[in-house]
């Protein structure tokens, strides 16, 4: 059946696909002449689009706030009634020398304020600091302040 239909149609499908390969490449030709002619222009549109969406990347991730949420929980007493926990300094071990150095602490005061303020030398400061780091099992200054506050040991 398809040989009946294919021979009798036989010519004028041959013009057609004939005339549609010859608009194909009339069409083919068409394009490039106008590629050639308009290269320059096509060549800066392009460069135009990638750095806009180049620029628009960078905006972005460089624009990005930096911000980290941290929740810390805060703990309000009255200072007034404050009494000071003896059962925790006496498990930690700590010295009197240290909670004084510890409230200096808590108060803001560097350790060259605090050495002169208990009239010792910076080096002794320094190792009641990093003993009172040891015994609290903190690496700053303010985690040990805020440590011996939530234990009880200074007032808040």
């Amino acid at each position: 059946m398809f040989r009946k239909i294919f021979g009798s149609y036989k010519l004028i499908l041959l013009y057609g696909i004939s005339l549609a390969g010859l608009l194909f490449l009339m069409r083919w030709l068409e394009f490039r002449l106008l590629l050639i002619d308009r290269a320059t222009e096509l060549y800066a549109l392009a460069i135009a689009v990638i750095f806009t969406i180049l620029g628009i990347w960078v905006a972005r991730h460089l624009s990005k706030p930096k911000t980290v949420l941290v929740e810390k929980t805060i703990y309000v007493g009255n200072s007034e009634t404050f009494v000071r926990n003896e059962e925790i300094i006496a498990q930690l071990g700590l010295s009197k020398r240290e909670l004084e150095v510890l409230e200096l602490m808590a108060q803001g005061l560097s350790n060259h304020e605090i050495a002169e303020r208990l009239f010792v030398s910076l080096n002794t400061i320094k190792t009641h600091c990093s003993r009172l780091f040891e015994k609290l099992d903190v690496k700053r200054r303010t985690q040990a302040v805020e440590s011996a506050k939530r234990l009880g040991i200074i007032s808040l």
